[in-house]
Order: structure tokens, then C-alpha cells, then sequence
């Protein structure tokens, strides 16, 4: 999109996704869609989870019920106070160390640990169901939006259900170079165990089940593109976090009934968002308007 708009692009690291776009004399640094534009301070409120959340309170956003991770007995506590919970590191992504809908003092405990291997703080949060919704802020307009689904797989009645696990995964590899596949770990496990089934079950002929409770990308989700029916109170909930935060290109999580209706809560800010996610969503549009408003004029 900048090439098109004839603004210079020098890829400086190509592994760590590092380019310098530059036009007259403008000249930007990015890694992927994070630009010299969003402050460090901005990038530390969507990092640390606890900072996220304090400043979508004071903006009286709606959200979970949340708390450091402590004794074995407070966090007993705190699951019976909310009956299921999430366990998140402070500082993660792309769904590292999550766990979801946990509803025994135990599973809260292995996850902690599991946890504490991407981050020595962990956080808990009150478990609400719902769609796992992710909209796209540009320039504090919503560009796009998505409900993303957890990664499934589709019985034939013959195989393990290990082995579609593992054809789906290489399939999503193959489809996004590596980037995307499920995980045969510990959560994925526990996601067979709470519906009846493990790795040797033979899942029935036509059933499909979801595999993990979280729908990141990089755990073999999908993405399904809803911008057109987006509800505005959500639209509207997104750019207010997006202010909240003073982030001006942004991904909002929301856990919500439906993307066409108003209830949500919200969940997480990702100061780094996918952009190629979101096609055929403006996205690279939007983000090259925003770093060099003047190109919007030559086109």
C-alpha cells in the first residue's frame, strides 16, 4: 500500500517484521503495525494487563473482575466468588499461558504455574461466555471487525481425535507460513477432558468440537469478518478504549452474545495488530493514511 502511494519502503529486519517507510521528509519506523506513533507510555497500558485495566475503569468501560494471582487460598476465594475464572500472565500475547473457564481450585493452580512460564505475574479474571470479538482502531475509527472461533476439528468416527488435531494444525501452517497451528499442550488437553474426550477418543462422524477455549490466530482459530454488522455500542466501546489508552492504531477484544448486539465485555487492548488479518477491510489503507496523511492525495 505505501509502494502504490510511492512512499519509500526500506525493510530493515524482515524476520522481526522492522521496516522504515518514508515520504519528503517524513520518515517512520515500524515492526508490523506498530508505529514511532504509538508512545511508549500507550504501548505499557495495552503490555501490562493491570494498567489495561485501570484505565478502561476510569473511562467505565465494562470488563472483568480482576486480580493479581496470590495464595493458594485467596485465589480459591476469588473462584468461588466468581465460579469460573481466567488465568492470563500480566504481560503476554497471541495467547501464551491463557487458560479459560476454569471452574476447580485445582485447574486455577496448574494454570498459574502453567502460567508463570511467560510471566512470573499472573492475573485472574471473573470467566464470562461469549464470542470472542476483535476490532481493528485505526486513527480512532473501528476499520474492521471479527468474531475470531477457537480452533475445531470434524469427526469421521474412525480416527483418534488426536489425528484430525494434527492435519488441522499443518493445514493452518501451511495456509499462514507457520504463524498459525494448535497447540498439542496442556490447555488443549483440558479443553478434550471438559467435554467428555482425550487424545485416543474417536469423535463420531460429523461432530464437530472446538479443541481450545481461547481463539487466538496462533492457536489455530479463524477469523470471520462482522465489520458490516458491528453493533454501534461496541464500535463506540472500542474507540473509547482506544482514547482511554491515547493508542491510535489498536486491537480491542470484547467477549460479546453477538456482534450485532450491545452487551459486551471487554478484555484486552493489542498495541500490534494483524492488519493482513482483517482483508478485505481497508486496514493497510488506513494505517498508511494515518502515518502519512498527505498520501491520501495522490491516489
Amino acid at each position: 500500500e505505501a509502494q502504490r502511494r510511492g512512499i519509500e519502503v526500506q525493510v530493515d529486519d524482515a524476520e522481526g517484521g522492522l521496516f522504515t517507510l518514508s515520504q519528503g521528509g517524513r520518515r517512520i519506523r515500524c515492526r508490523e503495525s506498530l508505529s514511532d506513533l504509538t508512545s511508549a507510555v500507550s504501548m505499557t497500558l495495552c503490555q501490562d494487563k493491570r494498567l489495561t485495566h485501570r484505565a478502561f475503569a476510569r473511562a467505565n468501560l465494562r470488563q472483568p473482575a480482576q486480580r493479581l494471582a496470590g495464595s493458594a487460598e485467596d485465589n480459591a476465594c476469588f473462584l468461588a466468588e466468581h465460579s469460573s475464572l481466567v488465568v492470563k500472565p500480566v504481560d503476554g500475547e497471541q495467547g501464551q499461558g491463557v487458560a479459560v473457564d476454569l471452574r476447580s481450585a485445582e485447574a486455577v493452580e496448574e494454570s498459574i504455574a502453567r502460567a508463570r512460564q511467560f510471566d512470573s505475574r499472573v492475573l485472574l479474571e471473573s470467566y464470562h461466555p461469549g464470542q470472542d470479538l476483535r476490532i481493528v482502531v485505526i486513527g480512532y475509527e473501528v476499520v474492521a471487525a471479527a468474531i475470531r472461533h477457537p480452533a475445531s476439528v470434524v469427526g469421521d468416527g474412525v480416527h483418534c481425535i488426536g489425528a484430525p488435531i494434527e492435519t488441522q494444525s499443518r493445514r493452518r501452517q501451511a495456509a499462514t507460513g507457520d504463524e498459525s497451528r494448535i497447540p498439542l499442550d496442556a490447555e488443549t488437553q483440558r479443553t478434550l477432558h471438559d467435554a467428555g474426550y482425550d487424545y485416543s477418543s474417536v469423535l463420531p462422524t460429523g461432530t464437530r468440537l472446538a479443541v481450545r477455549k481461547t481463539a487466538n490466530l496462533h492457536t489455530g482459530g479463524t477469523l470471520e469478518d462482522v465489520t458490516a454488522r458491528l453493533h454501534p455500542t461496541l464500535a463506540e466501546a472500542a474507540i473509547q478504549a482506544a482514547r482511554a489508552l491515547e493508542i491510535a492504531v489498536v486491537g480491542l477484544d470484547l467477549l460479546v452474545p453477538a456482534a450485532d448486539q450491545p452487551d459486551y465485555v471487554l478484555i484486552e487492548a493489542n498495541e500490534r495488530v494483524g492488519l493482513a488479518n482483517h482483508e478485505p477491510q481497508p486496514t493497510a489503507e488506513r494505517f498508511i493514511d494515518l502515518l502519512f496523511p498527505l498520501s491520501r492525495a495522490h491516489l
